[in-house]
């Protein structure tokens, strides 16, 4: 009986009518679990290596330690009524912060890095000596110690200091000394400064800063008007310029004098008539040694093709034409090896009198700074010994400054920094915490980033709402199944999963078809490996074992498989057919060319009969369609068996002859954009596009990535009954 005709859809496919309507997937939290879970082999091991390395190079960290110190403001209870005492007293959150400002200032980091003694700085060097290879320098006072972190305690007048170091006792060293160098910046900026003789010494250090100034600016500017750095570092400067520059002409020349020996020696055959292959560099230029071997080879054969034929035969007049135009190309290349040279000897020379005059000019400019050297230094020994008058009167004054009024600071050293048990850094359990997270990071990171760039087919979303088209069934991976096995699960009539998920496509294919027996049935695929001759020889099993009589036909005639699955030889078939005259027989079973064979009730198999590289002679033959149109009379069905579409463009050709077509999709294998071109191009045609078969999906795969559910329950049921 005909199978009945399917309903239509209620929303066709939009990749199939012309609609290129961008199909979104909505994922639940499922998905994203199946997401994790299918890539979990190669997200975790990258997220274990990233976070390992990360909590190893943490872990390899120096040791840092913390030291704090405390400062405690307190408020006097005086009144203070003479406007020439400075009264430094905390009375609101602002004061607060003005001297928690004073202590982050780069003017404190000074001061206390020049406080410190040199038993205090080789205690702060020791972690960097320590280890270091002999000779290393160690960094300087000012380069041991950052910029400690300086906060208050809440709702009072106390600042804590704390210090971070990676010497234990060189971090309370150094908090201690900025509560002592605070005191002694709070002192004298409270002290008193109304002597003459400050008053006299500021003065003087303002005039000897201006004139400090005005010799520099005078220095300045003679260096900005003859373009100099410094008087050593321009001769430096130009004289390193003068030997790269003779360098490059002494090798810019010699390059010269080598193309102008070749260049001579071109001319000398050209005007002598030679031939200009003899010269090493036109006989190696570009492909002319490749020609030359061409040229060879096509004489070689003409002289032998001579001995059997006339000068006017076919065969001797195209081999005299590729003899020409390998001529005319070596001759054409040989005027573009000689134009080159010239091209290049042109460059060569130009380059040559470039860097001359550059070398020319580099001398002049070292001349002219002999000239500047006498006035240059004149003003760099004015500049000098100003700075260092304006530096003798600055010492003087700090000397001459006295501190006063000590009585109105009130200010105390609360407690002194110790030096602490262990380091803070590393933080053994902060890394594995941090490395916790960056772990399960990453590892989210990798696996849907892998899942945004993988365009494979994997599911029945992909195949009906990307791809656009019907999923038929769903065949599970038969790794287990000898190869032997697998083309006829559903002919040797096993209950297996594999059977009834060919069982559940034939009723598929029933649902789906809309034409009537007798009809064909083309199977093809994207790329090779795919399942489409197991796919094809256990439909063809599936509908001969309903009562229809199946022709299977192997049109795979580059690489046939269908006679291995029913150990049959491949001596006749189609291409034996074709090259016996191709002629439509009236009873195709007994064509001893087709040889046809029965290899089950109601199956018949046509072989491809050998292997072509050119089977499109026989596809492209009207003869071709002819004989599949006779081949209904005789048999219900006929499945054919092509080659995939992603390989060559045979499928295409069989697909204008055949009446509905059957994709075969492997899970993980071709990408959705390919499969999706494809069929598309095969709905242009006069065949009906029935769906898509999606294979090789474990059973595991198939519960996460479907609604094909029946696998378990399957062997549930069996296994009862057995």
């Amino acid at each position: 009986m005909p199978a009945p005709a399917a309903p239509p859809p209620a929303r066709p496919p939009a990749s199939l009518h012309g609609q290129e309507e961008q199909a979104v997937e909505r994922r639940t939290l499922r998905d994203y679990l199946i997401i994790l879970r299918e890539r979990m082999w190669i997200a975790l091991p990258v997220a274990l290596l990233v976070a390992v390395g990360v909590g190893y190079y943490q872990a390899e960290q120096p040791k840092m330690y913390s030291a704090t110190a405390t400062l405690q403001f307190e408020r006097p209870e005086r009144v203070v009524l003479n406007e020439q005492v400075v009264d430094p007293s905390v009375r609101s959150e602002i004061d607060l912060n003005n001297y928690i400002t004073d202590l982050k200032s780069n003017r404190l980091h000074a001061l206390v890095a020049q406080s410190l003694t040199p038993d205090e700085v080789r205690t702060l060097q020791r972690p960097y000596v320590e280890g270091a290879p002999a000779g290393t320098v160690p960094p300087p006072a000012g380069a041991l110690f950052g910029t400690p972190e300086i906060g208050n305690v809440r709702n009072s007048s106390i600042i804590t200091i704390t210090v971070q170091n990676r010497d234990r006792e060189g971090a309370a060293i150094v908090a201690n000394h900025y509560v002592d160098a605070f005191m002694r910046f709070l002192i004298e900026g409270v002290g008193g400064k109304n002597e003459f003789a400050v008053a006299y010494l500021k003065t003087r250090a303002e005039e000897l800063r201006k004139e400090s100034e005005a010799a520099e600016a005078r220095l300045q500017d003679y260096k900005r008007q003859h373009n100099l750095v410094s008087l050593n570092a321009s001769v430096d400067i130009v004289a390193d310029r003068l030997k790269a520059i003779d360098s490059a002409l002494t090798s810019v020349r010699l390059e010269r004098l080598n193309l102008e020996v070749l260049l001579k020696q071109v001319e000398k055959f050209q005007a002598a008539g030679g031939n200009l292959l003899e010269i090493s560099y036109i006989a190696n230029y570009g492909n002319m040694a490749g020609l030359k071997n061409q040229l060879a080879e096509l004489t070689k054969q003409q002289s032998i093709y001579s001995e059997r034929y006339l000068e006017r035969h076919p065969k001797m007049i195209d081999l005299a034409n590729s003899i020409e135009v390998l001529r005319q190309q070596i001759a054409r290349n040989t005027e573009q090896a000689v134009a080159d040279l010239r091209a290049q000897y042109a460059k060569a020379n130009a380059s040559e009198q470039s860097y001359e005059k550059e070398y020319r000019e580099a001398e002049k400019a070292q001349l002219s700074l002999g000239d500047l050297s006498v006035e240059f230094k004149s003003l760099e020994n004015q500049a000098a010994v100003a700075k260092n008058n304006y530096i003798q009167i600055l010492d003087r004054l700090n000397q001459t400054t006295t501190s006063k009024n000590l009585e109105n600071i009130p200010l105390k050293p609360l407690d002194k920094a110790v030096a602490p048990g262990g380091p803070y850094t590393p933080n053994l359990p902060g890394i594995v915490k941090t490395c916790a997270g960056l772990g399960v990071l990453v590892f989210c990171a990798i696996a849907f980033g892998l899942s945004f760039l993988d365009d494979r087919i994997k599911s029945a979303w992909d195949v009906e709402s990307f791809v656009g088209a019907h999923l038929l069934g769903i065949v599970p991976d038969l790794a287990g199944v000898p190869d032997q096995e697998r083309g006829t699960m559903v002919m040797s009539n096993k209950t297996s999963p594999g059977s009834e998920a060919f069982l559940s496509i034939y009723s598929s294919i029933k649902i789906q078809s809309k034409l009537d027996f007798p009809k064909t049935i083309l199977l093809t695929s994207t790329i090779p490996g795919e399942g489409k001759t197991m796919i094809s020889s256990n439909v063809a099993s599936a509908f001969a074992a309903h009562g229809k009589r199946v022709l299977l036909i192997d049109c795979d005639m580059r690489r046939p498989m269908l006679h291995r699955c029913f150990n049959q030889p491949n001596d006749a078939g189609l291409i034996a057919w074709f090259e016996a005259g191709a002629s439509i027989p009236a009873e195709p079973l007994a064509d001893k060319a087709l040889g046809i064979v029965k290899v089950a009730e109601n199956l018949f198999l046509l072989r491809s009969g050998g292997r072509t590289k050119s089977p499109t002679e026989v596809l492209e033959n009207p003869i071709f369609g002819q004989f599949l149109d006779s081949l209904r009379q005789h048999f219900d069905l006929i499945v054919i068996d092509s080659p995939p579409m992603g390989a060559v463009t045979d499928s295409t050709l069989i697909a204008e002859r055949a009446d509905e077509v059957i994709y075969v999709c492997r899970f993980n294998r071709a990408y959705r954009k390919h499969i999706r071109l494809y069929i598309k191009s095969l709905s242009g045609g006069k065949s009906e596009l029935l769906g898509v078969v999606l294979n090789g999906l474990s059973p595991r795969r198939i519960q996460y990535y479907s609604n094909y559910r029946y696998y378990r329950s399957y062997k549930k049921y069996y296994g009862a009954q057995s």
